[in-house]
């Protein structure tokens, strides 16, 4: 009984891992609901409050309010008196530096990106998998164009970005099956359309090495990337360009930016 009511208290936080892959007898709930709670701030906000937290983790507001406070006093968040919530504090910043100064593909890509960016006219980003998303390491904005592109630390859909589609197409059969089925499931009643527009993606990759995103994950952005395997970490990173669907058409990404990511990724892997 203790072992399914773990299960359930914790499903945001399984739901970042395959459900396979969790070890009940040695997956600690508690700390799991903590990270949820760091977890729930997006980019650009700066201030969240228990209700907020409760909404976007699915916890009780008692478990919020005890693991907020805990949180505060650890230095991962600083609670703000005049507004009555809660910000990120020093100690998230640290750990984030602390993966970023690690990341030695991410020192190495980035110059490439650089020029590539200023070659094409789009914006060029690399990211990993986070759970069920796909996170923005780094983005390189072109000099010359007025580009799309989102800051590190920014979350795009596994399933209607790029960079989520390139991630699915590498995976081994079995293991990328059993994601797309956490996915579709979590993607709620849009999730079996969204999971076969992905399978349809992944077949583009067998073809042509990349995976594309035309006005699926936004309305006006168009999308494409391209993987390679990290040897130093042992992961998959993947390149990914996107740029304004209303003046850059599908086939300036098939055909142009396509061999020069493609090119890219085959250096940095």
């Amino acid at each position: 009984m203790d072992s399914a009511n773990n299960r359930k208290s914790a499903s945001k936080s399984t739901r970042r891992v395959a459900a396979d892959d969790i070890d009940e007898r040695r997956f600690v709930v508690a700390l799991a609901r903590g990270l949820d709670i760091l977890r729930a701030f997006r980019p650009g906000e700066t201030l969240l409050g228990n209700r907020d937290f409760v909404e976007r983790t699915g916890l009780p507001k008692a478990t919020v309010n005890r693991l907020a406070y805990t949180l505060a006093t650890l230095g991962y968040l600083r609670f703000d008196d005049a507004a009555g919530k809660y910000a990120l504090d020093t100690g998230v910043l640290s750990l984030g530096f602390a993966l970023l100064a690690g990341a030695d593909s991410l020192e190495l890509a980035r110059p490439h990106m650089r020029a590539l960016a200023r070659e094409i006219g789009a914006a060029v980003s690399l990211g990993c998998r986070d759970g069920l998303d796909m996170i923005y390491l780094d983005t390189i904005r072109s000099e010359t164009a007025l580009t799309l592109g989102l800051a590190p630390g920014s979350r795009l859909s596994m399933l209607t970005s790029s960079m989520g589609r390139a991630y699915l197409a590498v995976q081994e059969p079995a293991a990328r099956a059993a994601l797309l089925d956490e996915l579709g499931e979590a993607a709620g009643e849009d999730g079996a359309h969204r999971v076969e527009a992905a399978k349809r993606a992944i077949g583009d990759y067998a073809r042509d090495g990349c995976c594309y995103s035309f006005r699926e994950w936004h309305d006006d952005v168009n999308a494409i990337a391209a993987p390679f395997r990290d040897v130093r970490n042992g992961r998959w990173l993947v390149l990914s360009s996107s740029g304004p669907a209303s003046s850059m058409d599908e086939a300036y990404f098939r055909e142009v930016i396509g061999p020069k990511l493609k090119a890219l990724a085959a250096r940095l892997g």
